[in-house]
C-alpha cells in the first residue's frame, strides 16, 4: 500500500530557487513533506534508502543556502541523492528511479545541471569540487564547489590526497562530512552547537584574521606558539585537528536534523573569508522512517516494499546466491586450512564475508573502502605464507589496479581474487558493470582467470584457489541466484587452463566462458533445430587457454563463436591471437566473438541488457547464422545484436 503523500509545500518546489523563497520557518515542513515523498517513491521502485532519509534536512539546507547549479554540489558516492533529485527538478521522474530509460540511482551529469559531477564509487567528491573551485577561482567566476562526503568514504585514501592539495581553492571550497556511523565526534549537544554556530561567525573569523595578522609580526617562535594555542583550543573544545593540519577550517559537529542548528552554521560558512572549510554533520541513516532507523543495514538498499508496514517484497524462492555460494565454499575451504584468511574492502555483507567473519573472526579484515591498500595488504599476507582471498566487486576492483600489476603480478604472490558481481548489474547501472576484469587481468603474466559457468564450477573453483601457489588466481562470478545446478558433497581441483566440453556437435561450435554457458546451450538446441549440429564447451579459463581444447574445435567446426559477460579485449581477444598465430584464420574458418559493446550500458533488467549486447540465445544464433551466409571466409568481432 504506497499512496502517494500529501506534499503541499513541496509541490510547490520544481527547482532550489523555488526553495529560497520559502520562509524559514517552513523549512521543517518542507523537509517532513520531502522524507515522506522519498520513502513512498522508493517503496515503488526499490533502491537506496537509509542514507538519502539521513540527508533530508541537510540537501533542503544546502540547496537553501547556496546558490545551486553556481556553486557546485557533488554528493560522494550519490547513492544518497533521491531527495535531491527530487528537488532539483526531477521529481516527475522519481517513480522511475533505476529503471530502463528511467533516472540513475547515482548522480549524473546527462541528467541535470544540478549534477555536476556523476559518482557511484566513493571518495572522489573532495578531488572534483575542488577542481570545480579552482577553475572559478582561475576564471574569476562566482561559485563554490562543495563536496558532501560520508565518515565511511573518508577511510580511503584519496579524500585525504585531495584534502592536502586543498589550500589552492582558499574559501570556494567546502566539504561537508556526513557523520551517519562512526562516531567519531562526541555526541551533539546545545553546547556543541553554539560553539558551532559561533567559531563559523563572521565576527569570530575576522576577529581571529585579525590576530593572525597580528601574530605573524610577532617573532617566529611566538608566531608559531600563537597558532598552535588556537588550533589546540578548538580541538580541545570540538575535535577536528587532523582536518586543520590538512589546511582545513573544521566547524562541528552539528546536529544533522536540526535546521535551526545548520542553516546559520551553513550561511556562516558561505560567507566567510577564510580559507578551505569542513563542516561536520552528524546524521542518523533512515531518519525519520522507523523501520529504517531500527535495522539501518537491511534498508540501505531495498527492494520495493510497503510504506506502512516496511516489509520488502520477497525474490521467490530459488537457487542460492552466487555470493552465498561463495562465502559458504571459502569458510570450507578455511575449516581445511587454517592459513586461508579473506579481506573486504568495506563490503562484507555484499561479498559474503561477514559470514566468513562470523566463522573466523580472526582471519577476516575489513579495511574499509581502500582497495587499493586491500590489494598489497593480501600481497604482503602471501608473501609471509597465508593463503589470502581479497572479495573485491569487479567494478571495484579497478581502483586497485596499479597494485594488482606491481605488487601482485610482477612479484608472482598467490593472491587469490574473489570477483563479486561479474558481468553486468541491472539496476545499478554502468558504474557498477563488472565489464573489464577480464581484460584488465587476462593481459597480465602469471595471472590465472576464471570464471564459473554456474554455482557448482564457482564451488571447484573456490577450492582450486585455495590450493593454487604457483602465482595470482581470479575467479569472477555474477551477481544474483545460481542456475539451480545440485552443489557437489566434495569440491574437485580443476587442472589449471583446462576446459571442457558440454555437448558435441560438427558444424558450430560455441566457446563459452562464465554464465553465459546456459544460453549457449539454448542457442544450440535452437541450431540443432536447423540441422545446425553445435558443439558447446565451457572454458573455464581465460587464461590460461586451454589450447589443444580451442584448436580441435577451431579446426574441426566451420563456425566458432566465442561468449563472454566482459568487454572487448577479453576471451575473445586472446582466441583471436591464438587463431591468428597459428594461421587458422587462412584456413576459411569463420571465427566470431560476441562480447559486451563498446559502450557503458545503462541501467535495465540484466536480462533485458545482455539481450541488447546480443549475449542471450537469439543473439548467439543470430551470429552463427550471419557467418553462415557469408561465402567468403572472414574473421571478426560481432559486438552486438548481428
Amino acid at each position: 500500500m504506497n499512496e502517494r503523500p500529501a506534499t503541499p509545500l513541496l509541490d510547490q518546489v520544481d527547482e532550489p530557487a523555488d526553495l529560497r523563497r520559502l520562509r524559514p520557518d517552513q523549512l521543517r515542513q518542507l523537509a517532513d513533506e520531502l522524507r515522506a515523498e522519498t520513502i513512498s517513491a522508493v517503496g515503488v521502485t526499490g533502491g537506496h534508502l537509509g542514507s538519502g532519509l539521513g540527508v533530508v534536512e541537510l540537501t533542503t539546507a544546502i540547496h537553501y543556502v547556496f546558490d545551486t547549479p553556481e556553486d557546485k554540489l557533488i554528493w560522494d558516492v550519490g547513492h544518497q541523492c533521491y531527495p535531491h533529485k527530487i528537488l532539483t527538478g526531477r521529481r516527475d521522474r522519481i517513480r522511475t528511479l533505476r529503471q530502463g530509460g528511467g533516472l540513475s540511482g547515482f548522480t549524473r551529469r546527462a541528467e541535470s545541471d544540478y549534477d555536476p559531477f556523476g559518482a557511484a564509487h566513493s571518495s572522489t567528491s573532495i578531488s572534483a569540487a575542488l577542481g570545480f573551485a579552482i577553475a572559478n577561482k582561475l576564471a574569476g567566476r562566482p561559485g563554490k564547489g562543495i563536496a558532501v562526503i560520508g565518515d565511511g568514504a573518508m577511510s580511503a585514501g584519496m579524500a585525504y590526497e585531495a584534502m592536502n592539495n586543498a589550500e589552492a581553492a582558499g574559501n570556494r571550497l567546502i566539504v561537508i562530512l556526513n557523520d551517519n556511523d562512526m562516531s567519531i565526534a562526541p555526541p551533539v549537544g546545545g553546547l556543541s552547537a553554539y560553539l558551532a554556530r559561533l567559531v563559523s561567525s563572521r565576527e569570530f573569523l575576522g576577529l581571529r584574521g585579525l590576530a593572525r595578522k597580528i601574530a605573524r609580526k610577532l617573532p617566529r617562535p611566538l608566531h608559531n606558539a600563537a597558532k598552535k594555542t588556537d588550533e589546540f583550543a578548538r580541538g580541545m573544545a570540538m575535535g577536528g585537528t587532523l582536518f586543520e593540519e590538512l589546511g582545513f577550517y573544521y566547524v562541528g559537529p552539528v546536529d544533522g536534523h536540526n535546521l535551526d542548528q545548520l542553516i546559520p552554521v551553513l550561511e556562516n560558512v558561505r560567507d566567510a573569508a577564510e580559507g578551505p572549510c569542513l563542516v561536520h554533520v552528524v546524521t542518523q541513516k533512515g531518519k525519520g522512517y522507523a523501520p529504517a532507523e531500527a535495522a539501518a543495514d537491511k534498508y540501505h538498499g531495498v527492494q520495493k516494499f510497503d510504506v506502512v508496514t516496511g516489509a520488502q517484497a520477497k525474490a521467490p524462492p530459488g537457487p542460492p546466491s552466487y555470493t552465498g555460494v561463495f562465502a559458504r565454499a571459502l569458510i570450507a575451504e578455511a575449516q581445511r586450512d587454517e592459513t586461508i584468511c579473506a579481506i573486504t574492502a568495506a563490503m562484507p555483507s555484499g561479498t559474503g564475508l561477514d559470514q566468513f567473519e562470523e566463522a573466523f573472526p580472526d582471519r577476516c579484515f575489513d579495511v574499509g573502502i581502500a582497495e587499493q591498500h586491500a590489494v598489497t595488504f593480501a600481497a604482503g599476507l602471501a608473501a609471509q605464507g597465508m593463503r589470502p582471498f581479497c572479495a573485491i566487486y569487479s567494478t571495484f576492483l579497478q581502483r586497485a589496479y596499479d597494485q594488482v600489476v606491481h605488487d601482485v603480478a610482477i612479484q608472482n604472490l598467490p593472491v587469490r581474487f574473489g570477483i563479486d558481481r561479474a558481468g553486468l548489474v541491472g539496476a545499478d547501472g554502468s558504474t557498477h558493470a563488472g565489464s573489464f576484469d577480464i581484460t584488465y587481468l587476462a593481459t597480465l603474466p602469471n595471472m590465472v582467470v576464471m570464471a564459473a559457468a554456474d554455482e557448482a564450477e564457482l564451488v571447484h573453483m573456490i577450492h582450486t584457489c585455495a590450493l593454487h601457489d604457483d602465482g595470482p588466481i581470479a575467479v569472477r562470478y555474477p551477481r544474483g541466484n545460481g542456475v539451480g545446478v545440485p552443489l557437489p558433497e566434495q569440491p574437485m581441483r580443476l587442472k589449471i587452463g583446462e576446459g571442457r566440453v558440454v555437448r558435441e556437435g560438427k558444424k558450430v561450435a560455441i566457446l563459452s566462458l562464465g554464465t553465459r554457458l546456459e544460453e549457449a546451450l539454448k542457442a544450440a538446441d535452437a541450431l540443432d533445430a536447423r540441422g545446425l549440429s553445435t558443439t558447446v564447451a565451457d572454458l573455464r579459463f581465460a587464461k590460461p587457454l586451454d589450447e589443444a581444447l580451442i584448436r580441435r574445435l577451431l579446426t574441426g567446426h566451420e563456425v566458432a563463436v566465442t561468449v563472454e559477460e566482459g568487454s572487448i579485449g577479453g576471451l575473445g581477444a586472446h582466441v583471436l591471437t591464438l587463431a591468428s598465430d597459428e594461421g587458422l584464420i587462412d584456413t576459411g574458418l569463420k571465427l566470431r566473438t560476441l562480447r559486451l559493446p563498446d559502450v557503458f550500458q545503462d541501467q535495465d533488467k540484466p536480462e533485458r541488457q545482455y539481450a541488447e549486447a546480443g549475449l542471450d540465445a537469439d543473439g548467439i544464433v543470430a551470429t552463427v547464422l550471419k557467418a553462415l551466409r557469408h561465402n567468403s571466409a572472414g574473421v571478426g568481432e560481432a559486438g552486438a545484436r548481428a
